[in-house]
């Protein structure tokens, strides 16, 4: 592996410090504010924001800053134009520089810069014994996207799957599976042909619990046989605990699934549920009171926020402790904040929560923050997003107006895939081989619904509508794994002719690269500043725009510049592009979840 490459808009900035300095020495350390350019390559805008201080107009300064340029390889040509900018065209030489110190890198030249740093995430969080639903899927993708871009720049990170696995819940629901020994739920028995219905544990735990809840609120004696199982299931008592594992496994089960077919990188392996925090609840409280932070207040135990107020215009309280002795959210959310903290020994810790729950986890940071477990050496961060609406722009319900089942959102978008896929191979003539076609509706399918998810601001609600979702046209994840298709096509038929795809091309610029090939140049040695504003942000859209732009560079490029038709160094140069673009874009999907297929 080669060293990391320095980003041509990260060398510009360095080039024009020096003139700047050797201009005006007061203003040394100055940005040069380097910018895209309609006119040029890019742009340095500095001139006009330095005018002032030095007592000179924009231009004056911008020919002052360009007479001190002096001979640099890296630029080609530099103009002054409009009240001061200074608009730079890079050198071919310099330009294709960068594309071959890309192409020698395994990493494309992208700079490991979070090693040593270690990161908790804290993402996805479904209910054991429930099942997996849309309100899921954002945290979900979202933290699986930050994930991976953590991983490739370094981070060490520690999934953290936050299931809500504690509660009074459980206690109906042994209960009725004890009284009911012959209704099944778990897999082996659902897969055996006990049940008629081809369903998974957490469905069949899901009506169990709606059967126990009608129990529950119709059955007095039932109630009580429930109420009574809670308090066993709190006291460790061995049966009930049994059940409850079972119960909890059974979900693990069923969630692991999901998540294979999302592609996503979490699996039972990281689950950290509210039961991992029972045993320390007690001394969790007991440190923020010895600690002065925790209050009494009508026999609860609260922090009184001293940042924010509540609607009575009351500081706002955090409860960790309940008037009747129990334990709810906030201690528990206390108490992993702490292990996060103390036991994990986190430099960073991501929480990938809706929205809703932003003032929570303010409160909770604040609390962390005054007990002293959360230092300035440790960064928290609530990473919130929006909902996710049907195409009416409404919530996402069901006919019934229930919550609709992840399973079956993620059927739609495969079935819509699936007649694009058929449409345009009958289109063309093409007989469909209907095993690969189920293949490329999965991943297209899947991978549209990820894109669709990552591509907008993630604090924004979005619309769930499959059949946009996995047009061949517009910014769309399928739209984007047909341009990798193309460029592998490209390379595909290359190799077929006998042709090599060359990483140097000593030659390549003895002809002068066309407009086209400048800007896809350009476009990917953007690349690891775009990752780096991801990770500052927290916003995989960023990343999903830089992909759909990549994609139209190519567009571009292809259509301008022809490459098998070429010859000579011309053909081996835009050769070397097409790969070098294959493997950035290829690179940006792993990093958002989306398969790269090679043909579809």
């Amino acid at each position: 592996m080669s060293a990391p490459v320095t980003p041509l808009a990260e060398q510009l900035t360095a080039s024009l410090g020096h003139a700047i300095a050797a201009s005006y020495p007061d203003q040394t350390g100055a940005d040069p504010l380097i910018r895209p350019s309609d006119h040029a390559d890019l742009q340095a805008n500095a001139a006009l924001a330095l005018a002032k201080k030095v007592g000179a107009s924009p231009r004056e300064v911008a020919s002052a800053v360009v007479g001190n340029i002096g001979d640099d390889l890296l630029i080609g040509k530099v103009e002054i134009s409009g009240p001061g900018f200074i608009n730079l065209t890079l050198s071919d030489t310099a330009l294709w520089a960068q594309v071959e110190a890309r192409l020698a890198d395994d990493r494309l030249g992208v700079p490991a810069t979070e090693l040593g740093r270690r990161t908790v995430v804290d993402y996805s969080a479904p209910n054991i014994a429930k099942e997996m639903h849309v309100g899921h899927l954002r945290s979900t993708i979202i933290g699986d996207a930050l994930v991976r871009v953590l991983e490739f720049l370094g981070s060490q990170v520690i999934r953290q799957n936050h299931l809500g696995d504690w509660g009074t819940q459980f206690g109906m629901l042994i209960t009725y599976i004890d009284e009911h020994p012959d209704e099944p739920w778990r897999h082996a028995d659902l897969e055996s042909g006990a049940s008629d219905d081809a369903t998974s544990p957490v469905s069949a735990l899901d009506e169990l619990y709606k059967k126990a809840r009608a129990a529950f609120d119709g059955d007095p004696e039932f109630a009580d046989r429930a109420r009574q199982r809670v308090v066993a299931l709190q006291a460790g008592d061995e049966d009930t605990l049994v059940v409850w594992k079972d119960i909890v496994a059974e979900s693990e089960y069923a969630f692991d699934a999901v998540y294979a077919r999302l592609g996503v990188q979490i699996s039972s392996a990281d689950s950290a549920g509210e039961s991992t925090y029972n045993a320390v609840l007690a001394s969790v409280v007991q440190e923020l009171v010895d600690a002065g932070v925790a209050v009494e207040s009508d026999g609860a135990l609260v922090v009184l926020s001293e940042e924010i107020t509540g609607r009575d215009d009351q500081p706002a309280a955090l409860i960790i402790r309940k008037s009747d002795g129990g334990y709810g959210y906030g201690s528990t959310d206390m108490a992993t904040i702490r292990h996060r903290i103390k036991d994990l020994q986190a430099d960073r810790i991501l929480y990938v929560v809706g929205a809703p729950q932003a003032m929570h986890f303010k409160q909770v940071f604040e609390a962390a923050r005054r007990v002293g477990w959360l230092t300035e050496a440790v960064e928290a961060v609530h990473v919130p997003f929006g909902s996710v609406l049907g195409p009416d722009g409404k919530m996402f319900k069901t006919r019934a107006g229930g919550t609709v089942r992840l399973a079956e959102l993620l059927d739609q978008a495969v079935e819509a895939a699936a007649a694009v896929v058929r449409e345009g191979a009958e289109a063309r003539g093409e007989v469909v081989d209907e095993a690969a076609l189920s293949q490329i509706a999965e991943q297209a399918g899947i991978g549209a619904v990820k894109y669709a998810d990552l591509s907008g601001n993630r604090v924004k609600d979005y619309v769930f509508d499959p059949e946009r979702m996995v047009a061949f046209t517009g910014n769309t994840g399928v739209y984007l794994q047909y341009a990798h298709t193309r460029m592998a096509s490209i390379l595909r038929k290359a190799i077929d002719r006998g042709l090599s795809v060359p990483g140097r091309v000593p030659a390549a610029v003895e002809v002068a690269l066309e407009p086209a090939e400048r800007a896809l140049t350009l476009q990917l040695d953007a690349f690891g500043e775009v990752l780096a504003d991801v990770l500052d942000s927290y916003e995989p859209h960023k990343l999903a725009t830089y992909l759909y732009e990549t994609a139209r560079a190519f567009t571009d490029f292809y259509e301008a510049c022809p490459v098998l038709a070429a010859d000579g160094s011309v053909r081996d140069r835009r050769l070397a592009l097409v790969d070098l673009t294959r493997r950035t874009v290829a690179q940006a999907l792993e990093l958002l979840g989306i398969a790269a297929p090679d043909r579809m």
